[in-house]
């Protein structure tokens, strides 16, 4: 269960780690304060979209969608329970690339698409050694 929670590839040149690093943080600061925060708490438009999905109880989905980004941005930024952190963040991301945006155009789901993908790869592999789970592994 560490290692699920703290694990993550670190093997890699301190080069390739410092860019997995920032690209981390660019990422994970950029859905917490750009999506996450906005949505917490969850504004009824919000809510409402999360019910036009067809999600049994929108208020609490929608507060769930709004925690995943804020607090799972945060997380990712600091690498701090990545894998899980991530994981969160992909799955909210394939909620709004297929549902939410799904007859939009590709232009207006790319972000989406882009932080979905980006999550689902820090779901694999982990913080890398500049992250805090390498600290919280060590202990």
């Amino acid at each position: 269960m560490k290692q699920f929670l703290f694990g993550g590839e670190t093997s890699g040149s301190a080069l390739a780690n410092a860019g997995l690093a920032i690209l981390r943080v660019v990422v994970g600061i950029s859905i917490a304060f750009g999506h996450g925060l906005a949505k917490l708490p969850p504004p009824a438009g919000f809510t409402k979209i999360v019910a036009s999905l067809g999600f049994p109880a929108p208020e609490l989905f929608a507060w769930a969608a709004g925690m995943s980004e804020f607090v799972g941005g945060l997380l990712l930024a600091a690498g701090l329970m990545t894998r899980p952190a991530a994981l969160t963040l992909a799955i909210t991301m394939t909620v709004a690339l297929f549902g939410h945006h799904a007859g939009d155009s590709f232009r207006e789901r790319e972000l989406a698409f882009l932080y979905g993908a980006a999550s689902l790869a820090f779901a694999g592999m982990g913080s890398g050694r500049f992250g805090l789970d390498r600290v919280v592994r060590r202990m």
